[in-house]
């Protein structure tokens, strides 16, 4: 969520010309003594009633709708706007000022939106998940989790086009009241970006979206970065409907081992640490028809199962198991301590590259006869012709 300190909502109303913003809707002010009077535009005001004083940076309509207050109230009144999104256009378009200048800025723009209106479905969505990319670039809260998490390589926030969706993807379409606002409203509900209530689907979440290699985007998740939320807020959120794609395809056409995850951030926790042959299900029951139709199609031969060292996780790696073997594939389970997933696994035993080393060669092979030998090695997992791998910091929790 976009966030203003009591000082800056303060300077906006100190610096920001409220007779020029009046001005800039093209209401005409003569003087009127110490202040300026027109027509107030917000009731048929036959006689000017709106006075606006350039000392005090107030207005106030003495006629019939008595609306007043600072530059931000004018600006929700006359563009129909919250609080906050008046504050946000604001800012966007006051220029930076230094302490005690008398300079004030008068227009206020319309915050260009992130999507064309005209654009299908699929392009649509495309151009939400470019939107919550570039926001996470500048998210301080968002990038700082990801620090947290032990995935903040810039490498995989470009590669897999990370995002942060923090609410002001509504600040920059219009208002649901006009025509506009309301169809594309109602388009991004239909893809599932927006609720029927009119909230953002993913609000405060971190975003990874599920890229085809067409570069369509089949699914996208989203993790809240806060966990001190209200009882029963699910943290963990998908689009509606079912499940689609393969996060990290390319890596099935270019290892015949695979490393397979519950979660997208266990998935990018080995990513970051050089095990770039990996993908993820999504969630204890996510492996899907998709993903065993890419394994075939792949032509994949061993799959090391990582999903959580807990009850669930075990439960669900045995029945998923007897699926691929059923299927042709050989398995082996990759094991971290007990109530430990690879990322918290990671995080607590450093460096990560060695700690994920040592769970994937200590794997426990599932199946009969002799098993074959595993081939995953951080080396081999990055390309030759890629730059050489950052190191993530370590984070110990």
């Amino acid at each position: 969520m976009a966030r203003f300190t009591d000082a800056e909502i303060e300077r906006l109303k100190e610096h920001v010309s409220i007779v020029r913003l009046v001005e800039a809707a093209g209401i005409e002010l003569r003087p009127h003594g110490k202040d300026r009077v027109g027509r107030c535009p917000f009731h048929a005001d036959k006689t000017p009633s709106l006075v606006v004083s350039s000392k005090t940076n107030l207005w106030h309509c003495l006629g019939a709708c008595q609306a007043g207050g600072s530059v931000i109230d004018w600006v929700m009144r006359i563009e129909g706007v919250s609080f906050r999104h008046a504050v946000e256009l604001l800012r966007n378009d006051t220029l930076p000022l230094a302490a005690g200048s008398p300079v004030k800025q008068s227009t206020v723009r319309k915050l260009a939106a992130p999507v064309a209106f005209d654009a299908d479905d699929r392009a649509l969505l495309g151009q939400v998940i470019d939107y919550y990319h570039t926001t996470l670039q500048t998210a301080p809260e968002a990038l700082a989790y990801l620090k947290a998490r032990g995935i903040d390589a810039a490498e995989a926030i470009a590669a897999f086009k990370l995002g942060y969706a923090n609410r002001t993807l509504g600040l920059r379409l219009p208002e649901k009241n006009r025509v506009a606002g309301a169809d594309i409203r109602t388009r991004l509900q239909r893809i599932g970006v927006y609720r029927a209530s009119g909230h953002e689907h993913l609000a405060g979440s971190l975003v990874i979206p599920v890229i085809a290699p067409d570069g369509e985007i089949t699914e996208v998740y989203g993790r809240k970065l806060r966990d001190d939320l209200r009882e029963g807020t699910p943290k963990h959120l998908y689009l509606p409907g079912p499940h689609r794609g393969v996060w990290n395809e390319a890596a099935l056409a270019a290892s015949k081992e695979i490393i397979l995850c519950e979660s997208l951030i266990d998935a990018l926790t080995f990513w970051c640490a050089g095990y770039r042959h990996v993908t993820a299900s999504y969630g204890v029951e996510g492996f899907t028809a998709d993903h065993l139709a890419a394994f075939k199609h792949h032509r994949i031969e061993r799959v090391l199962i990582a999903y959580d060292r807990d009850a669930a996780g075990d439960a669900a790696a045995e029945k998923l198991a007897a699926a691929l073997i059923a299927a042709g594939i050989a398995c082996y389970r990759v094991k971290f301590p007990h109530g430990m997933d690879a990322n918290a696994y990671a995080l607590k035993v450093t460096p990560t590259s060695q700690s994920l080393g040592v769970a994937i060669r200590s794997a426990e092979w599932i199946g009969n006869g002799a098993p074959p030998p595993i081939t995953t090695t951080a080396e081999r997992a990055v390309p030759a012709a890629d730059p050489p791998l950052e190191k993530t910091p370590s984070v110990v929790v």
